[in-house]
């Protein structure tokens, strides 16, 4: 279930191959989450996450960190716990190329539904996995931190087939 990439350089993209997170990836991990967001996670959520067993592909052009996501499985449903494209690298169809890369990693697999929360306030995102087919399900109350001490509701979107 390939969707057809708004873009030319598709098979650019094909080129670079996903690897298993390893704790080794990490620390480029962490400098690629702390300049993406400014709540991001810690260098002790990746290393919990990569001993769950969690989905953890990460992409790399020779030393550059392109990007990496988590994805936390349960039967027949996946949650999408992080994506991230390295700043430098956005705005390149690299956010498209591995969200489709887990829907099809997904429906290899059996999965039968796709999760994920993402800040009511990030339209870019939002319309990124609508583009994918993903339909918002819900909200989430004061769900993300905010500066202040203040909080902003998360939108709960899902991808079934």
């Amino acid at each position: 279930m390939r969707l057809k990439m708004p873009f030319t350089s598709a098979p650019a993209f094909d080129s670079i191959q996903p690897v298993a997170m390893q704790v080794a990836h990490v620390p480029a991990v962490v400098h690629v989450e702390q300049s993406a967001y400014s709540h991001p996670w810690t260098q002790g959520n990746f290393i919990d996450s990569i001993a769950s067993g969690y989905h953890m592909p990460v992409w790399f052009q020779d030393t550059h960190l392109l990007g990496y996501l988590v994805a936390m499985r349960g039967a027949d449903e996946l949650h999408l716990l992080n994506i991230t494209v390295a700043p430098g690298f956005q705005r390149r169809g690299w956010g498209s190329h591995l969200l489709q890369t887990l829907v099809d990693w997904s429906h290899e697999r059996g999965v039968h539904a796709i999760w994920l929360e993402v800040r009511a306030s990030n339209h870019s995102a939002i319309a990124l996995y609508q583009s994918h087919g993903f339909e918002q399900q819900g909200e989430r109350k004061n769900y993300y931190p905010l500066a202040l001490n203040q909080r902003e509701d998360a939108v709960v979107m899902g991808l079934q087939w």
